[in-house]
């Protein structure tokens, strides 16, 4: 379960160190340029540990998956980005592909 929790923590660290990235403007902002890569190294730092419990195939692309998810609904309500028919069809595909990769796990660290 702790395993779990961790790479819950490099998710949300990923996703704050993607909002920096956009935050930063091309690395012209010094503050999100900075938190950009302290968010990224602790985000990994953390997806390292849950490795050790968890199988990289199913940790990264649960990582990827829902970070990936998470950016876009961030970019949706926070950067007002336009949300079509078919992006909203991908997020849910990359959804259900999460979660058939989870339920598939077979760590037995659920």
């Amino acid at each position: 379960m702790q395993s779990w929790l961790i790479l819950i923590a490099a998710i949300v660290l990923e996703v704050a160190g993607t909002t920096a990235m956009k935050l930063s403007d091309g690395f012209t902002r010094p503050l999100p340029s900075v938190l950009l890569v302290v968010f990224y190294l602790f985000s990994l730092a953390a997806l390292t540990l849950a490795l050790k419990r968890i199988d990289v195939s199913v940790a990264y692309a649960i990582w990827a998956g829902v970070g990936t998810v998470l950016v876009a609904i961030v970019g949706v309500m926070w950067f007002r980005e336009p949300v079509s028919l078919l992006k909203v069809a991908s997020i849910l595909l990359i959804a259900a592909g999460v979660a058939g990769l989870h339920l598939s796990s077979t760590t037995g660290d659920l």
